[in-house]
């Protein structure tokens, strides 16, 4: 009589195999719950409603107001900050909904983000499916999204006080945390990914290193990104391809702080002609790169890669572009950070890719 216990069982390596598959497809569950919160994030900036919940309470705090007199407790913590004074005196309760809402989704996907990824996360390390390496890479993981959530209060607390808008320098940094954790978690996706015909790719070196070199400006770009959101510098320049009536503008306007660094980060004109002079040059060395791969490689996924990639800067340039032309229209404008992180993710498929095939001389 046949055994049921060996007849009915998966193999060993279909078992794995299922196991990793899972893993996988948590990672990126997760990523697209993080590409979702950038995208709410920046709609929260957009709409100026950062700073209508003026306290950090991460358990309770997921718990709006219930009735009127919370609802008018949480107006008067509000219209105790400079940025009702100086911007919004005279709001009603109703558009202070309006705003709080945003900030309150915005905070309550943040939540979700970390149960999402906590509670499977300490589920495979009970049942021993992720260890070593993975395990640490992911503790790395949990450990920035952790930090995220301090430096999120950490920036809405910069316009709680002396300011009507929070820091750029802390915008800007949340904005690239939440980018790194992105990439991350794409990264350990992809490096999980079973594709055995990869190690018979061959990718040149100088490859590897333009696309690395690549991901690099994706990230300095979203950084430049965030400046300009934060200074409201998208606002005040709205032609293209002149900015202030030029190609470049007058040094004597783009230089005039001092110390000279404060201008690459407190003047509007600066950031936002940096923030096109940086497109310009990730547009052109993209398109250079997948040149340079359809020339050396001819197919495969490095080739895949370098092509999707360029016409995704392409694309986002041109959103970029309309963005400016509609005097930073909400609809575009989330388009265009949206946007940034599907140029991101692409990015960091293509390095993971470039590395999973056998380098070469080159």
């Amino acid at each position: 009589m046949m055994q049921p216990s060996l007849a009915m069982s998966p193999a060993p390596s279909a078992v794995n195999d299922n196991r990793v598959v899972a893993i996988r497809v948590w990672l990126l569950a997760v990523a697209a719950l993080v590409f979702i919160l950038v995208v709410v994030g920046g709609a929260t900036r957009l709409t100026e409603s950062g700073l209508s919940i003026t306290e950090w309470k991460p358990a309770t705090g997921a718990l709006p107001p219930m009735n009127e007199d919370a609802w008018l407790n949480e107006f008067d913590k509000y219209k105790a900050i400079p940025q009702y004074a100086q911007r919004n005196l005279g709001m009603t309760l109703a558009e202070f909904k309006t705003i709080y809402w945003w900030e309150w989704t915005h905070r309550l996907v943040a939540r979700l983000v970390g149960f999402a990824f906590l509670v499977p996360f300490l589920f495979f390390l009970w049942r021993g499916w992720v260890r070593g390496p993975l395990a640490g890479r992911l503790a790395g993981i949990f450990g920035l999204g952790a930090l995220q959530g301090a430096v999120g209060w950490w920036m809405v607390a910069s316009g709680l006080v002396d300011r009507t808008e929070v820091s750029q320098y802390r915008l800007a940094t949340h904005l690239t945390l939440a980018s790194l954790i992105f990439a991350a978690l794409i990264a350990t996706a992809v490096n999980l990914s079973p594709r055995p015909a990869l190690g018979t790719e061959r990718v040149p070196a100088r490859i590897r290193f333009s696309a690395q070199f690549l991901l690099l400006l994706v990230f300095i770009q979203i950084y430049l990104g965030a400046l300009v959101a934060g200074l409201r510098a998208g606002l005040l320049y709205n032609t293209w391809p002149l900015i202030d009536d030029a190609f470049i503008p007058d040094a004597t306007r783009l230089w005039f702080e001092t110390p000279l660094w404060r201008n690459f980060f407190e003047n509007a004109l600066t950031v936002q002609f940096d923030h096109r002079m940086m497109a310009y040059a990730l547009w052109f060395l993209a398109v250079l790169h997948a040149f340079d791969v359809v020339r050396s490689i001819r197919d495969g996924t490095a080739f895949n890669g370098a092509i999707t990639l360029a016409i995704a800067i392409t694309i986002q340039a041109a959103i970029g572009i309309l963005t400016v032309l509609s005097q930073v229209q909400l609809s575009y404008a989330l388009i265009h950070q949206a946007m940034a992180m599907i140029v991101l993710a692409i990015a960091v498929v293509h390095v993971s890719r470039c590395w999973q095939a056998t380098a070469v001389p080159g």
